[in-house]
């Protein structure tokens, strides 16, 4: 396994990085197995994970802090996120100071840790000042709590105004950035990608499977079905072979399937180290549901594609082209039906 610094930072990290969305209701209630692929992935090289307070309502952060008790946290760099609603009550959401500070105490306690080494804002909110979410986030850095502060599909405008907030203001730099990015999500290499090599910014692709279109589960002539997960049921839009945009990623995971077995590798292999030869990644998130899954992942950090290769997948796939906008994970306020009428 290969390891890259995140960033501008001291910390290596390795090229596949374990999310940890698959651990617990959402996908891998077993918490033993569950326990079994984060040893794998660590015995493998891996040193880096990544949960959220949202995944399976805190059990995935409950089975990743099981995994590393008995010695094994101090040589993982353990990554979270905060945003997502944790129940019913406004303020247990948001980007705001009083949620950011209460539900990081909330991931220490489930993660069984004293620290986490990266803790991430999961969406850009429009309604809260970035001043006072990096406020909260650099008095939890400066109190041990927290060692670096990162955010997850932000617009290119607010990685900026994040940036320069942080300036002015003598904050925490957000010193990384995760995004959506597979063969069939290559949106943020139009402008996300160049903004954040610009200032120095680590970035952690997640979803470089595209949720399960790159591994030959979605087939032509396939009937639409409901998805399997309770993840994938919360994103029924990017999976619904009814609508077109979902029939055209169907059609170009076909092509890639093709190119893959030509080029004597499966199509797993292909869409992550497509991923990885990006020079703007630091590291790719691989979210295996069960052993095997992880181990049809794990090759993909030795394969270099050729150029030739890459030549045929862009023109599957264009540069800078999503198939399906909702795949892009954040849709921007002033998009909304409300925003657009007239008062």
């Amino acid at each position: 396994m290969q390891y890259r610094r995140l960033g501008r930072t001291g910390v290596s990290v390795s090229k596949l990085c374990l999310g940890a969305m698959m651990f617990g209701d959402w996908g891998t209630k077993d918490h033993d197995e569950s326990i079994r692929i984060i040893h794998r992935a660590l015995d493998a090289g891996i040193n880096f994970i990544d949960t959220a307070d949202i995944y399976s309502d805190g059990e995935s952060e409950i089975i990743v802090g099981k995994a590393l008790a008995g010695g094994r946290r101090d040589d993982v760099v353990l990554a979270s996120k905060a945003h997502m609603p944790m129940g019913e009550d406004p303020n247990q959401r948001g980007n705001s100071r009083r949620w950011i500070v209460r539900e990081v105490e909330n991931s220490l306690r489930r993660l069984g840790t004293d620290w986490i080494d990266l803790y991430q804002i999961h969406r850009y909110d429009t309604e809260t000042d970035i001043d006072e979410t990096l406020g909260a986030l650099t008095d939890l850095v400066r109190a041990g709590k927290v060692r670096y502060v990162g955010h997850s599909t932000w617009p290119v405008s607010a990685i900026v105004e994040a940036q320069w907030t942080a300036r002015e203001r003598g904050r925490e730099r957000f010193v990384c950035e995760q995004p959506p990015y597979s063969i069939l999500t290559r949106g943020i290499e139009a402008d996300t990608l160049p903004t954040l090599a610009r200032y120095g910014m680590g970035v952690l692709s997640y979803s470089p499977l595209a949720g399960g279109w790159l591994t030959g589960r979605y087939r032509a002539g396939a009937e639409a079905e409901a998805p399997f997960s309770a993840a994938r049921r919360r994103l029924a839009n990017r999976f619904d072979l009814s609508l077109p945009e979902n029939q055209r990623k169907l059609q170009a995971a076909e092509q890639l399937a093709e190119l893959a077995d030509k080029a004597g590798m499966t199509l797993v292999e292909l869409a992550i180290a497509f991923v990885l030869r990006h020079p703007a990644i630091t590291s790719a998130i691989i979210g295996p549901r069960t052993m095997e899954h992880l181990e049809s992942q794990l090759p993909a950090a030795d394969i270099e594609l050729p150029d030739d290769v890459l030549d045929r997948i862009d023109e599957i796939v264009a540069p800078g082209v999503t198939i399906n906008p909702a795949d892009n994970g954040w849709v921007s306020p002033a998009l909304l039906p409300a925003a657009r009428r007239r008062p």
